[in-house]
């Protein structure tokens, strides 16, 4: 990404179909201006449903034909995914509930209160949170749909949860959406600066828990996500929306490297493994070089996915927080480890716990954190 330039306005511009001019870029290299405030313009009539009004189609001559709408799962395939089993066993989930009829409650609540207060901070523009990992496969998906539903829980105001991974992403599965339609490249063809939030939305996939969701594709191999439609869509989303969680792609992909160098907060999640936290390791060393703090921005997630993992969790944090990164460890979940649709209330505790701290960690560095 070139520093000096004000992308954001010359994407702005352009998608209000106005030349940015050089006095512009000269006057964006001396003042970095947030997003134009949001236009007052009367409510449209009717909040568009399953069928929205291509309002700032850029080449009326040719407009956005509308796709047809592809189930996240294949039925047949459905049916194999079983019924989800609980995160902890009945053995554990006993103890647990035993443990707090003992156990004074008064820390405990005082820990919530302050997590709760993290999560709800208000915030003047959106908070953009960036999820990605070194290789697929260690969770990072699982981790962005555990975060964009925790904000959902605790916040008042629209979160969205976008899609930035290839064409086979897995988010829409893991958020519970059971067909998506429009994506991220289809989007950005339509987006104009006079749209509502109602306008907005009639794009996007509703989450069960609440909350939104903006997929990268309808799951089928094509073009992948280009590093222009990225900033586009981002950019202009967060007008509307208070947090947006970013499933990226694995680094070092050049659409992942952007959603990390814009970003207000950067999660890298990184398996219990030693390859895993080494590699992570050369990461956090990279946002180190970068020139705006992005190291102060960043949280890990080590995650867990075997039940047997023999990794000294201690050493392995103290290596990364050796950065200055916090490090949130996630244990293993069966519910997780099951795949399919995450059900909230189907986690076991400690990994409720951990993802209500990470979430805490992100938004305190996406708002605080300059």
């Amino acid at each position: 990404m070139a520093h000096g330039r004000d992308w954001q306005r010359d994407v702005l511009r352009e998608l209000g179909g106005t030349p940015v001019s050089e006095a512009d870029r000269t006057a964006a290299r001396l003042v970095r201006s947030e997003p134009p405030a949001e236009h007052h313009d009367p409510p449209p009539e009717s909040a568009p449903s399953t069928q929205p009004v291509h309002r700032g189609v850029r080449n009326p001559r040719t407009p956005m034909p509308t796709p047809e709408s592809v189930p996240t799962v294949d039925p047949r395939l459905a049916l194999a995914l079983g019924n989800p089993q609980h995160g902890d066993s009945v053995t554990r989930r006993t103890g647990q509930a035993l443990r707090k009829l003992t156990a004074s409650v008064g820390q405990e609540v005082a820990d919530q209160t302050r997590l709760a207060q993290e999560l709800q901070q208000p915030v003047t523009t959106g908070r953009v949170i960036a999820v990605t990992s070194i290789r697929g496969g260690v969770g990072k998906t699982t981790m962005s749909a555990l975060l964009g539903r925790t904000f959902n829980h605790y916040r008042h105001d629209p979160v969205l949860t976008l899609e930035a991974d290839a064409a086979l992403g897995t988010l829409p599965v893991r958020m519970g959406a059971e067909s998506v339609r429009w994506s991220c490249s289809d989007l950005a063809h339509i987006l104009s600066p006079d749209m509502q939030l109602t306008d907005i939305t009639g794009y996007l996939v509703p989450v069960v828990d609440g909350g939104w969701l903006l997929p990268a594709s309808q799951g089928r191999v094509g073009a992948p996500l280009d590093i222009r439609t990225y900033r586009t869509v981002t950019l202009a989303l967060r007008r509307y929306f208070a947090v947006t969680v970013v499933d990226c792609e694995t680094l070092p992909g050049e659409v992942a490297r952007t959603a990390m160098d814009t970003a207000h907060a950067r999660v890298v999640v990184a398996p219990m493994t030693a390859e895993g936290v080494n590699g992570t390791r050369v990461v956090l060393d990279w946002l180190a070089q970068l020139p705006h703090s992005a190291l102060a921005t960043a949280v890990v997630a080590l995650t867990a996915h075997s039940p047997d993992a023999t990794l000294d969790v201690k050493a392995a944090s103290a290596h990364l927080r050796e950065t200055g990164v916090p490090v949130i460890a996630l244990p293993y979940d069966r519910h997780l480890a099951q795949g399919g649709p995450i059900h909230t209330a189907m986690l076991g505790q400690a990994t409720r716990d951990a993802a209500i701290r990470l979430a805490a960690e992100a938004m305190h560095r996406a708002v605080r954190v300059r």
